[in-house]
């Protein structure tokens, strides 16, 4: 993704996906093997679900002919299903997921799934046979896989479906094919158009940097050029996302992530090992997809037959959130609501924990009416 992390992790992409390798920066063999165990335990004994009819479990399915690893957790299996369509590519949230997701857990049953190629699932399957099925089409129909699979295992009508970033890319490709599997679509950090939010987050960096007097990020941010017109390869995009993440584009105010990435070592969904199965399958997440991605666009898309529900936050240059804004203005659905986060760039649910839970309170819960 970026030096200022790590040569061999410079693969980053417009959502969080190389940055999560702040964490790895350190070599594993100069750790203790499992030194985080015993903080691991305490977190898990905090957030284990003890009540009568709660959910807990992790277990694989196969999607699309790819090993997948999913993760449920809920206080009352009768509330209503939120899939958590993790960005990237390669972006796992799984492994994060501790540090904001328990409240939620009171009135949703969460599932969490490492896609195909990352995370957990990164080792089940043989990257080579696997790059090749890396495409839009192929998540968005392994999402409606899982969804299916869901519905029978917890006796379900439909879910809310929730995309972050790459994965808001897959959850509203769900919402376009199958709105009768969902109560709600709910859109954070949203794309809308590649390569209209990389020439928006562009411009956006360069100007900070003007700002700032820093001719050397402005030059570098030149040199791109025609980018993002022409080849559209992870080195351009790694160009200027090196100098944005400083200026607050990830996350606002806050250009040391340090706090953020060393999160999965606390996880106790992911040991040790599947730390450095999530490093690499970030890596080839992203290397693998990013070229396949520089013309999806939902620009002609005016018309969705499912709840819309945006999470944006209002510094958001990662995934630009205005480019989001314009198109939620003009297309049609049921019901639509934008919520802005004021202190937040692209991670609100960890940036304004509690008013992020708030929205989901107010503006997502309200539309599973029959709460199945």
């Amino acid at each position: 993704m970026d030096r200022w992390i790590s040569d061999a992790m410079r693969t980053l992409l417009w959502s969080v996906a190389a940055a999560f390798t702040l964490c790895l920066a350190t070599p594993a063999a100069a750790q203790p093997e499992d030194a985080y165990a015993p903080a691991r335990a305490i977190v898990a004994d905090i957030g284990k679900i003890v009540t009568p009819n709660g959910v807990q479990e992790t277990f694989e399915v196969t999607l699309g002919g790819a090993r997948q690893v999913v993760n449920v957790r809920g206080a009352d299996r009768d509330n209503p299903i939120l899939i958590f369509v993790h960005g990237g590519p390669g972006a796992v949230e799984m492994p994060f997921a501790w540090a904001f997701q328990r409240p939620w857990e009171d009135v949703f049953t969460v599932v969490q799934y490492d896609q195909r190629g990352a995370g957990r699932s990164y080792p089940l399957n043989d990257p080579k046979a696997l790059a090749p099925t890396m495409t839009v089409d192929r998540y968005r129909d392994d999402a409606i896989e899982l969804i299916e699979l869901l519905q029978k295992r917890y006796a379900k009508r439909k879910v809310v479906l929730l995309g972050h970033s790459w994965g808001s890319i897959v959850g509203l490709s769900v919402a376009m094919k199958r709105p009768d599997l969902l109560y709600a679509y709910v859109g954070v950090g949203q794309g809308i158009d590649f390569r209209e939010g990389e020439k928006v987050g562009m411009a956006w960096t360069r100007a900070k940097a003007l700002v700032a007097g820093n001719s050397e990020a402005v030059a570098a941010i030149d040199a791109l050029a025609p980018y993002p017109q022409g080849d559209f390869t992870i080195a351009k995009a790694d160009g200027w996302r090196k100098y944005a993440i400083p200026y607050g584009s990830l996350i606002y105010n806050k250009p040391d992530l340090t706090y953020y990435f060393q999160t999965p070592r606390l996880s106790p969904e992911y040991s040790e090992a599947d730390r450095q199965a999530w490093g690499k399958g970030s890596e080839f997440s992203v290397t693998t997809l990013w070229p396949r991605l520089a013309n999806v666009s939902f620009k002609p898309v005016r018309k969705l037959d499912v709840p819309l529900v945006f999470l944006l936050g209002r510094h958001d240059y990662t995934v630009p959130s205005p480019v989001a804004a314009a198109w939620f203005a003009k297309v049609k659905a049921p019901s639509k609501k934008l919520v802005w986060f004021e202190h937040s760039a692209h991670m609100p649910m960890v940036e304004e924990p509690g008013h992020f839970f708030a929205a989901l309170l107010r503006d997502v819960l309200p539309l599973t009416k029959d709460k199945k």
